[in-house]
């Protein structure tokens, strides 16, 4: 049988984790200071920069900062030395720009990266109805059927009762009716500020205390979330929710689905990704960045999908090369 082993190649994340620490270190001096376009800001301008020595070709599929006027790497825009092989990105210099001016936990600098063509190009629709498990969930969830028939049908192919399941929800004034179906269910919430790309690895983990994570998010950062979950062989299902007519006409111009559940191959039809994720604040998923003396220490974890690899990743740095003092 043919294993990664018999044919290894080259690990393009391990040249990716750069630019996603690059970016948390510079957005690390802007944590808690309540100005999260320019923690943002700083974080595109580190990303662009690393991702430009990087030996792909890689094309942005999907940037974030359109939704909100925040600084971006933009759609299309065409990244990486122009060498090796082309690549469709998807990428958020930070997952958590509101946690981050707060000073909360939980923001991460992350891109994921799939063969080129690969991704669901979701751009003219923001929002995502996303549904997360680990291996359990497959073939046994479905976005098509109640919120309370997918926390029963998790709790029967875990083992376990449903008021042992946590389900990871954003808390939103949208999702208060979900909220409730949740705990009337008898399942347990927990709930998140911002950022839920983690909150859906985390729910694919097999070592995590979610279960699920359910709600509705960004676009971009469920096609992301998808190629960590190819590494996990987690479950994760998505259905677009445009928020206006314009919204619509755009996606369906666009050729997007509506009134459809998305498959994680629907998602991104490659099984050949990477994702990447590093700290900028404490979280469940990495550590964020922290200054120890004169240095600088960061934690990533990397996802592959075609390898099944999951790596931790820490990293030192002399902060007199990165920061103004």
């Amino acid at each position: 049988m043919e294993t990664p082993f018999s044919h290894p190649d080259r690990n393009l994340a391990l040249e990716l984790v750069r630019a996603t620490e690059a970016a948390a270190i510079r957005a690390m001096p802007y944590v808690g200071r309540g100005d999260k376009n320019a923690a943002d800001g700083a974080a595109v301008d580190a990303m662009r920069k690393f991702l430009g020595t990087v030996n792909f070709q890689g094309t942005i599929v999907i940037g974030e900062g359109e939704k909100d006027n925040a600084p971006m790497l933009f759609n299309g825009e065409v990244v990486g030395n122009g060498y090796g092989p082309e690549c469709d990105i998807a990428v958020d210099p930070i997952d958590g720009t509101s946690l981050t001016a707060a000073g909360r936990g939980n923001a991460i600098s992350m891109l994921a990266v799939s063969d080129r063509g690969s991704m669901l190009d979701a751009s003219t629709v923001f929002y995502m109805e996303k549904l997360v498990s680990n291996a359990d969930g497959v073939g046994v969830l479905d976005l098509g059927q109640s919120l309370t028939d997918n926390i029963r049908e998790l709790a029967k192919a875990k083992g376990k009762p449903v008021s042992e399941i946590r389900v990871a929800i954003l808390d939103r004034p949208r999702h208060a009716d979900a909220i409730e179906e949740i705990r009337t269910a008898g399942a347990h919430t927990r709930l998140i500020l911002d950022g839920d790309v983690a909150a859906g690895i985390n729910a694919a983990r097999s070592d995590s205390r979610i279960d699920m994570s359910y709600g509705v998010g960004g676009s971009p950062e469920g096609v992301a979330t998808t190629c960590a979950i190819k590494a996990l062989d987690g479950f994760i299902q998505g259905r677009l929710m445009p928020k206006s007519d314009e919204e619509r006409t755009n996606g369906a111009a666009a050729g997007l689905k509506f009134d459809y559940v998305y498959s994680a191959d629907e998602l991104v039809s490659s099984d050949n990704t990477f994702f990447v994720a590093t700290g900028v604040t404490d979280g469940d998923l990495v550590r964020g960045v922290r200054r120890d003396g004169a240095w600088l220490r960061t934690e990533s974890i990397i996802f592959r999908a075609r390898s099944g690899t999951v790596r931790r990743v820490s990293s030192d740095y002399l902060a007199s090369r990165w920061l103004s003092e």
